[in-house]
């Protein structure tokens, strides 16, 4: 089988697994919350914003000097989280991304380090979309991004693609759409990060918390469905849609060091055993 007939495999594998442990949702309805963007056949990487900029009646906007992945922190104000009392580096950071710059160090656990490798090969590096490294020496040189803002009818941010690649190679890693969102049934908007795949998706909700010093929690804990954590969403042709909650778990802490530097730690935990370590330093643009 040549390689191109391999992934189509397994590409079509996977949908059919999660339609298989999925259940049924109704995105235009009760399910609307997992309602995110697609792309087609072929790699993802930017792929998928100028149709979903179309199918929410907006534009693609390139042009975003100092764009950030929120265009206020406030728009997660709620019953846990009030973005007065974060730290305004922090702050400025989520809301100005673009004006950032990033260097970034992984690790992973020996126990989880061959599965992610084998993932990275056979989906992430072909389909060029979470294509997680597996090696310290993969992001060396360093990692670079760019922010572009889809707008509505009306001109407002109505969601941002944040695009990574490596600088070495300019091979995607993250393609991903970032918004707030509010389950249902809660008083605290998250974080909704949604990665897009041919013909469904992998969606993150974070919830958002503050510390004592004005860092930054992003969490997506164990729970049930509906609550903050991490889906696969899977569509068919003739509209149906099938949702999966996934044992994938992950904490971000967003803080200024001693020396005044930002910084985030990131964990990734399947189940309750640590998968993986990445660790950002942040400096402007």
């Amino acid at each position: 089988m040549t390689g191109g007939r391999l992934g189509r495999a397994l590409d079509l594998g996977s949908r059919a697994w999660w339609r298989l442990v999925g259940r049924r949702v109704d995105l235009d309805g009760r399910h609307q919350w997992l309602d995110a963007p697609t792309c087609g056949p072929g790699p993802v990487g930017a792929s998928w914003l100028t149709a979903e900029a179309k199918r929410v009646g907006g534009v693609v906007r390139e042009d975003v000097a100092g764009g950030g992945l929120l265009s206020s922190m406030s728009l997660l104000d709620g019953a846990g989280f009030r973005a007065a009392e974060l730290d305004q580096t922090v702050r400025h950071f989520y809301e100005h991304t673009a004006s950032w710059r990033m260097e970034v160090w992984a690790q992973w656990s020996a126990r989880f380090q061959p599965g992610g490798e084998l993932v990275s090969r056979l989906f992430g590096r072909r389909v060029q979309q979470l294509a997680l490294p597996t090696r310290p020496l993969d992001v060396a040189h360093g990692m670079d991004s760019r922010v572009v803002h889809i707008v509505d009818a009306h001109g407002d941010q109505h969601a941002a693609g944040w695009l990574r690649t490596l600088s070495a190679t300019g091979e995607f890693v993250y393609s991903g759409c970032y918004s707030a969102r509010l389950l249902p049934g809660s008083d605290q908007p998250s974080v909704h990060v949604a990665f897009p795949l041919e013909s469904g998706n992998v969606q993150v909700f974070l919830r958002p918390s503050i510390q004592a010093d004005g860092s930054l929690v992003l969490s997506s804990p164990p729970g049930v469905f509906g609550g903050d954590g991490a889906y696969v969403v899977v569509r068919d042709g003739g509209g149906g849609a099938w949702a999966a909650r996934v044992p994938l778990h992950e904490r971000f802490h967003v803080y200024r060091d001693h020396r005044g530097v930002l910084r985030t730690d990131h964990e990734l935990r399947v189940y309750r055993s640590l998968a993986l370590r990445l660790h950002y330093r942040l400096d402007p643009a």
